[in-house]
């Protein structure tokens, strides 16, 4: 139908005439009620929103001389991370002199990875990257 006779039918209604679909040929124009057409619309992206999850990383980092007491603790701060549902990016450092016992690095990072295999999977293993060593720990579903 034409535009003036939409305009005048959505009148009668008591509605607006909202056009859907500007690209189409020819325009495809609904009637309806456009403020609760907005308002439903935010609604739902709002619900969306509420249910979509953020993944965020965590970052731990040791060092190849961690003593026994410090790596507890950054256990028990890896495995509530684990436990909120976040990724937890284990990070090595090496300084100075360090770097010739990567051997201890990774003997750290196979050390957490059997400590933590009822609670987290493997995401990528043990990598060197320049003067750090990292690892990435994903919770299990």
């Amino acid at each position: 139908m034409t535009v003036p006779v939409a305009i005048e039918r959505a009148r009668n209604y008591g509605m607006d005439l909202v056009e859907v679909a500007p690209a189409a040929s020819p325009p495809v124009c609904r009637i309806m009620e456009y403020g609760k057409y907005k308002y439903e619309k935010s609604k739902r992206e709002h619900a969306a929103r509420k249910k979509q999850t953020v993944i965020v990383i965590k970052e731990i980092k040791f060092r190849p001389k961690t003593d026994e007491h410090d790596y507890q603790f950054k256990m028990k701060h890896i495995e509530r991370f684990l436990q909120a549902k976040n990724k937890v990016k284990v990070v090595i450092r090496f300084r100075g002199r360090e770097i010739i016992h990567m051997d201890k690095g990774m003997q750290i990072l196979k050390r957490v990875c059997s400590e933590l295999e009822d609670l987290a999977v493997i995401e990528s293993g043990p990598k060197t990257e320049g003067r750090t060593m990292v690892m990435m720990l994903a919770p299990k579903t």
